[in-house]
């Protein structure tokens, strides 16, 4: 477990052999995923990596997790992180301390479950509305049209207004400039480095700049217009607006553009990344999509879902948390001591790096056992009612954890469930994701669909069922 220290002498865990000057960088950005579940078997439950010159700690057993997301949580924060500073501004993700505590205050009675409950009619109108253009024996981007149908709820939601004209184009914007993101603790390199040639996005540099342009112009005309109306909706907006700090001032333009703006990002790009790697499960376990599909039928039977409805839908909440275990949204998790500490016996100095990795833990033999199987039934046989603290955490832990989880938790079971009750969308057969690890697991190439019945039996059965 993790302790204050007064020594100055700094130790690290060991690690790969880097390149000169890039460090191990290359290895990285080539493949994140397969480097640290190989720096896991090589290295064990730490290990030390180089960023340049600069060494970043991977710490991959469940209680270094807990330690640093929850024991430790007011002697960490999340450092600088200059990537995503310079597209969310200072808002929650990237604020520390007593600001971020702050902040989280001024947020959180946007996500109390009575008014999270209260968006579940949005969700399901938004979502019958989208399928009245879906037809059986169409071939779809299920994770475009996802992304744009979750821009759209949280729109509507947190700050009442409906994209019916807009919501594809801003979802593109959005997806322009989150895809130019950086990968893993690329998110905490100065703004200079992320402009060199061979960093993610490089080559788009000029049309991320114009993205984001054009979400600044939205969120600003949207709080323009807003303050000019004068009428308080009772939605995030009017919060923000009407929300005085420790002197009684109103919060500036620009500090309610960045919150603005982290709940935008944050409160579609989790839920629709979610939302596609789930179904790209389904279609690669048949049986387990075949159950949830005759649960959905048989508990709603055809009807449009509401909140209270999910609690009779066992099957489908085991298979969003099976998801979530397998293709974590949040891959990585970065934290950085505000003053030194001792993990595992290595001692670490201020502004260091440690970073602990949902991708590794939820894959862990050890404590999953069949770890790389699709196995919703394992929320419910009672195996996982013993996990260790810190072995499963797909939208963090402790204060820091996920403010929107609420929200996302309801979203994605009732999107789902809205969808399966019109059609059951499968894989293309051959066609294999590509997982993209940027702030968040995306899809690099999205995920090519063929719209079935939904009395459709056995799902894509030719599929193989990869992890």
């Amino acid at each position: 477990m993790a302790t204050m220290v007064t020594e100055t002498t700094y130790t690290y865990p060991p690690g790969p052999r880097g390149f000169p000057v890039f460090g191990n960088l290359p290895q990285f950005q080539r493949d994140p995923l397969t480097f640290l579940e190989g720096l896991h078997r090589a290295y064990g439950p730490i290990a030390t990596v180089h960023m340049f010159s600069e060494p970043i700690v991977f710490a991959f057993r469940p209680e270094h997790a807990y330690d640093l997301l929850v024991e430790r949580a007011r002697s960490v924060g999340v450092g600088e992180r200059p990537g995503l500073r310079a597209r969310l501004g200072v808002s929650l993700l990237t604020t520390d301390g007593a600001m971020h505590r702050r902040q989280r205050r001024l947020v959180q009675p946007a996500f109390h479950r009575k008014r999270v409950e209260g968006y579940a009619e949005i969700m399901t109108s938004q979502t019958v509305e989208m399928l009245h253009g879906w037809h059986v024996g169409d071939e779809i981007d299920f994770a475009a049209r996802l992304r744009e149908l979750t821009l759209r709820i949280i729109i509507k939601a947190l700050f009442d207004l409906d994209l019916a004209e807009e919501g594809t184009r801003l979802s593109r914007i959005f997806a322009t400039v989150v895809d130019a993101q950086p990968s893993g603790f690329g998110t905490m390199l100065p703004p200079a480095l992320l402009g060199l040639p061979f960093m993610p996005g490089h080559a788009a540099r000029e049309m991320v700049r114009s993205a984001a342009t054009d979400l600044d112009a939205f969120v600003y005309g949207l709080i323009v217009s807003r303050r000019a109306e004068g009428v308080d909706r009772g939605d995030v907006l009017s919060m923000l607006l009407e929300a005085r700090d420790e002197d009684g001032q109103p919060l500036g333009e620009v500090e309610i553009r960045d919150q603005a703006m982290t709940l935008i990002a944050a409160g579609h790009e989790t839920t629709f990344t979610a939302l596609s790697w789930t179904l790209d499960l389904l279609s690669r376990w048949p049986e387990a999509y075949a159950r949830l599909r005759a649960e959905v039928a048989d508990v709603l039977g055809g009807s449009v879902p509401g909140a209270a409805d999910l609690a009779r839908l066992p099957y489908l909440d085991a298979v969003i948390q099976e998801s979530l275990r397998l293709r974590p949204p949040a891959w990585s998790i970065n934290r950085t001591p505000l003053e030194p500490i001792t993990l595992d016996g290595y001692t670490f100095p201020v502004g260091s790096s440690l970073i602990v990795s949902p991708w590794i833990l939820h894959r862990e033999p050890s404590i999953w056992g069949d770890a790389e199987v699709f196995r919703p039934e394992r929320w419910l046989d009672g195996s996982t009612e013993h996990l260790p603290r810190g072995a499963y955490f797909p939208f963090g832990l402790g204060p820091r954890i996920c403010i929107g989880m609420p929200l996302a938790e309801m979203e994605m079971r009732l999107v789902l469930a809205t969808i399966l009750q019109q059609v059951t969308p499968v894989v293309v057969p051959g066609f294999r994701p590509i997982p993209r690890p940027r702030v968040t697991l995306r899809l690099a190439n999205g995920l090519r669909v063929r719209l079935e019945s939904a009395g459709t039996a056995t799902p894509a059965s030719a599929l193989p069922k990869v992890v």
